[in-house]
């Protein structure tokens, strides 16, 4: 029997995302994704004076106001032809990583692990211990990841002097010019983190974990400590893999990665792939991996609310203009449709460590391919990446007489982008200057390529074809689906004020 339910709210992190899916027998056969909410910010940035995006484009996201910052920033380094300092790039880097260790076990711990608290796991053999560490505002891994995460944002407060929201990034650098005290006070916290994240997250250290090169050495790994097994990590695998969130959200199998971390000319620092960043930017396509180029950008209005044009445009001729009409032909989101050389792509820690060749990452999407329990597994692994590169950047930074900017030749006309990684995945600025003043601004979010509608072709977003083929146990409490779209760490507030009233929807109590 055919049946279609709409899930709202789905993500946790702004609650205007709304899944429609379509059942037989109690198995998703089709899917939208609907963003429930439009902002306009590159409408609200046009006209303004050049400098403006950097004050109001990080107000866009309250978590990946950094990631945004940077991209402004980046997008006005190439509109003025200026190189930043060694110095600089080594705190534009650090920020951005720091925001990532905040969001990863945020997102995983408190938004996506409290799913295993979900009544709907009572058969399950670790569902007790499950409850007594997620149950929302009373599990044990709940306040510890709240409190650690907290305390690390703290570093981009003595770097930029506040978090969300910060300006302290510039064409030429950054304004900040952090003392001796500053950067060892930042060492402390990155220290004191990672000493949370190797006890509780891990269950060993950093240098014994990098050991764990494939899916052989993770089996060992998790059978040879209780500390391994009881940990964060090794508690998630053993729940997801019983659970079997191995078998859910596939999807298309197209990857995306801008490529993050500008590599300073002089650093200890080696990068994890080629193209001048610490995250190499490129396409995966099954097995093959594309050289990335922002040219190949499009994005498709077919199925948004937005004034179509003829054909789907980069971002740099791209439209903002709304045209919201309910439900009527084919629209149904606020969000856009991003494509790469006309593909969907999955964008996010899976993407941007399977592009920089992750062994063991790269080991365990071979033999499964894309799915819940990676993707969530590429989250709560990145910082392991993350922290030694930022400790090394921050020794690096030696005092405050070092060159944190460069001056630039003023311009009146011209354009530039920014790209980066943020939290999320792949987040893209593109800017037009004429007379002084903002002529068209266009951003990317990672979540936009996420939560992509379908495109004029009929093809599917990333994850709403991840849904395709997932059973639904009970529809009343679709954690399935939960599950599938968490693992992406939507965030909707980035990508697309009023949800419609549905006598078929369905509101999580998780």
């Amino acid at each position: 029997m055919s049946k279609t339910i709409d899930i709202f709210p789905v993500n946790r992190v702004e609650g205007d995302l709304e899944i429609r899916v379509e059942l037989e027998d109690n198995v998703i056969t089709d899917a939208r994704s609907v963003g429930t909410m439009y902002r306009g910010f590159e409408n609200i940035l046009i006209g303004r004076s050049v400098l403006d995006g950097l004050v109001i484009t990080p107000r866009i996201c309250g978590i990946c106001t950094t990631a945004h910052l940077l991209a402004a920033a980046k997008a006005l380094d190439m509109f003025y032809h200026v190189s930043i300092p060694d110095t600089a790039r080594r705190i534009r880097n650090i920020a951005l990583g720091v925001e990532k260790l905040q969001n990863d076990m945020r997102h995983s711990i408190l938004m996506f692990m409290c799913d295993f608290a979900n009544p709907a796991y009572r058969p399950h053999s670790l569902y007790a211990e499950a409850a007594a560490r997620y149950t929302p505002l009373q599990g044990t891994g709940g306040r510890r990841a709240a409190l650690e995460s907290a305390r690390i944002i703290e570093i981009i407060a003595i770097l930029g002097g506040q978090w969300p929201h910060s300006s302290f990034m510039v064409p030429g650098g950054v304004v900040s010019a952090p003392k001796s005290a500053d950067i060892i006070q930042c060492r402390y916290l990155l220290s004191d983190y990672r000493n949370w994240y190797e006890e509780e997250v891990l269950g060993c250290s950093l240098e014994h974990w990098a050991a764990v090169k494939n899916a052989a050495d993770l089996e060992q790994w998790l059978e040879s400590s209780e500390n391994h097994r009881k940990g964060e990590l090794g508690f998630f695998i053993r729940f997801a893999q019983e659970a079997a969130l191995d078998e859910l959200g596939r999807g298309h199998g197209n990857f995306i990665s801008f490529g993050s971390m500008e590599m300073p000319e002089q650093t200890e620092i080696l990068p994890m792939g080629k193209g001048g960043t610490f995250l190499p930017s490129g396409f995966l396509k099954g097995e093959n991996t594309e050289d990335f180029d922002q040219e190949k950008i499009s994005e498709d209005l077919a199925c948004s609310w937005f004034r179509d044009a003829e054909s789907p445009l980069h971002p740099f001729e791209g439209m903002t203009v709304p045209y919201a009409t309910g439900r009527e032909g084919e629209k149904y989101t606020w969000a856009k449709a991003p494509r790469y050389a006309g593909l969907p792509a999955e964008t996010g820690p899976l993407a941007e460590m399977l592009i920089a060749r992750h062994p063991l990452l790269t080991d365990l999407h071979r033999l499964k391919g894309s799915n819940v329990l990676l993707r969530q597994m590429a989250r709560i692994i990145r910082p392991a990446v993350l922290i030694p590169v930022l400790d090394q950047w921050l020794k690096e930074i030696v005092g405050e007489r070092e060159l944190f900017f460069r001056n630039y030749q003023e311009r009146n006309y011209g354009k530039g982008f920014g790209l980066t990684e943020a939290s999320r995945g792949a987040l893209g600025h593109w800017i037009r200057i004429k007379n002084e003043k903002i002529e068209k601004y266009q951003i990317i979010t990672p979540t936009a390529w996420n939560a992509s509608p379908r495109d004029g072709k009929g093809i599917r977003g990333v994850w709403e074809e991840a849904l395709i083929g997932t059973p639904v146990k009970d529809r009343e409490n679709p954690v399935e689906v939960g599950h599938i779209i968490r693992s992406f760490d939507a965030c909707l507030v980035c990508t697309v004020h009023a949800a419609g009233v549905s006598e078929n929807i369905r509101c999580f109590r998780y």
